[in-house]
């Protein structure tokens, strides 16, 4: 079905943008995450990537021209698709946009004046932009200007987690911090109240007051406790605990939010992210708790603890509320989508790990080099792809795309859920090239720092959970790929060898498969070839 793009809002204060340039014609194919045009706005001339796939059936406008924010900027379906029903409804939705224009001009203008009337001079609100084309509202993950802080055009004000990452919002403005809308943590609707910059010393308390456009009706509950007097509880009776802010913690360890974010300075991120470093075993030091590049310089394993649940008087129900941060709701309304549209069926398989055990102890003896097994099974199945181009396929309404090239996301478990960093290319890359791309991508994902590119255009996944003694599981297909692999551990036990029982390791993997397009004896082939692979690990060296 045919996707309407609209002209975007590529910053705070834009509201229309030009397109410079286009990147692709009308015919052309699109694939997700592609840049689509260069688009002018009042800040910067900024590229615009596609969030759909399909082909670039219509351009709204060319080249030089100039058009109000969400504007039709152009259209992409399936090649020969009717879109004359979207083409009516936007020209009819334009001239309706011009009448109404018209005819509200002067309130506009009237609104515009007591606005600016209310501002006081050098003032500037910043508001929460759209950072995608589906983010309908954004989360504050990380402050890295405070209230008083000077604040240069092209500075990073904040980390807005949207529903597809984490991404750095810089200013557009320069000036001092005056105000600050939104905690960090706490979540409100595209264009809500972000922030305010001016002059230093200015009183903007009222400009914040009266903002009224998606202001404090779109801001999420407040996090912070409000103080009562104590309030006898009935034996039995549900004792609700709000989750608290970061800044309000007294804990040992790590400060976060009560959505499991870590609070730590960039800096201390990219340190940890390098050392290999896990945040949450980490004291914060800095304002607050926050982690700074001392914590990470003198953090030693031995600060690690097992996690200790919360003490509860005997007989008292309790219970904590977390808000849903915004991965989180969307990988809930992807899973659920996948599970209950695609027909998943389960094909089960156990290997011998004798060879694979061998090579990768030998492999691993050469200098400056060290591989896992998880980076066996990402080569071994990108090299079964290639051979079984059905299982590397994708399921569309009114068609099946079989992909020539192997993309493989592995899942990355993150406090938030589960995110899929992708390794492009998977079967051009050698062993060690995959290990250093798998192991860069999950110090990413822990620290929020994949970015949509690193996340998108995979062709079949693989999760693995055998780091964790899991012997074998099922995950749900990552749509629109076909399958989705489950890797278990590696168990030392009995084997039939020869006809006698000998000491053996073997490894149980689980695929997934939609019956929509690949068939059982696929599948099964798939993973025979799979077999020959894994079970001789030198032939993937060929």
């Amino acid at each position: 079905m045919a996707e309407v793009i609209n002209m975007p809002r590529l910053s705070d204060t834009m509201e229309e943008g030009t397109v410079a340039t286009w990147l692709k014609q009308v015919g052309d194919k699109v694939e997700e995450g592609d840049i689509l045009a260069e688009i002018e706005t009042d800040k910067a001339t900024m590229e615009f990537e596609s969030f759909n796939e399909g082909t670039l059936l219509h351009i709204g406008i060319q080249e030089g021209e100039t058009a109000k924010v969400d504007s039709l900027l152009a259209i992409i379906g399936e090649e020969g698709e009717d879109i004359s029903d979207l083409l009516n409804g936007g020209a009819s939705s334009k001239e309706e946009t011009k009448s109404e224009e018209k005819t509200e001009d002067k309130k506009e203008e009237t609104i515009e004046v007591e606005s600016s009337e209310e501002l006081p001079e050098g003032v500037t609100v910043v508001t929460m932009p759209r950072l995608s084309d589906t983010m309908e509202e954004g989360t504050v993950a990380t402050w890295l200007k405070k209230v008083g802080d000077e604040v240069e055009e092209g500075d990073i004000l904040a980390e807005i987690e949207t529903d597809k990452a984490t991404m750095e919002f810089e200013s557009f403005q320069s000036g001092t911090l005056l105000h600050i809308g939104l905690e960090e943590g706490e979540s409100a609707k595209v264009d809500s109240l972000l922030a305010i910059i001016g002059p230093a010393g200015t009183d903007v308390s009222g400009v914040a007051k009266n903002f009224k456009v998606g202001g404090s009706e779109s801001k999420s509950e407040p996090k912070t406790e409000t103080k009562a007097a104590p309030k006898e509880e009935k034996k039995g009776e549900p004792k609700k605990v709000e989750a608290k802010p970061a800044s309000t913690s007294t804990s040992t360890s790590a400060v976060s939010s009560s959505d499991g974010r870590i609070f730590a300075s960039p800096l201390a991120k990219k340190m940890a992210e390098e050392k290999g470093i896990n945040l949450s075993q980490v004291k914060g030091s800095g304002e607050n708790g926050r982690i700074v590049k001392r914590d990470i310089e003198n953090f030693t394993p031995a600060q690690a603890s097992a996690n200790v649940g919360k003490f509860v008087p005997t007989g008292v129900e309790d219970f904590d509320e977390v808000p849903n941060s915004n991965m989180r709701k969307a990988i809930a309304k992807n899973l659920a989508k996948s599970k209950f549209t695609a027909p998943h069926y389960y094909l089960n398989v156990e290997f011998d790990m004798e060879n694979a055990i061998a090579f990768r102890a030998q492999y691993n003896s050469l200098p400056d080099t060290k591989i896992s097994y998880n980076d066996m099974v990402v080569k071994a199945c990108a090299l079964a792809l290639k051979q079984h181009p059905q299982v590397n396929s994708q399921w569309f309404d009114d068609k099946m795309k079989l992909n020539n090239h192997v993309h493989i996301g592995v899942a990355v478990a993150v406090p938030d859920g589960l995110v899929v960093p992708v390794v492009k290319f998977a079967n051009e890359q050698s062993l060690t090239q995959i290990g250093a791309a798998v192991k860069e991508y999950a110090g990413k994902a822990r620290n929020k720092k994949l970015t949509l590119d690193e996340m998108e255009g995979s062709t079949f996944t693989i999760s693995n959970l055998g780091m964790f003694g899991i012997e074998s599981f099922t995950s749900i297909i990552n749509q629109p790929n076909s399958a989705i692999l489950s890797v278990g551990a590696i168990v030392s036990k009995p084997v039939v060898k020869n006809g006698q029982v000998v000491p053996g390791n073997t490894m149980k993997l689980t695929m997934a498969c939609d019956h929509r397009t690949v068939d059982g004896a696929t599948g099964a082939q798939f993973l025979q070839t799979l077999k020959g692979y894994i079970e001789n690990p030198v032939t993937m060296l060929v």
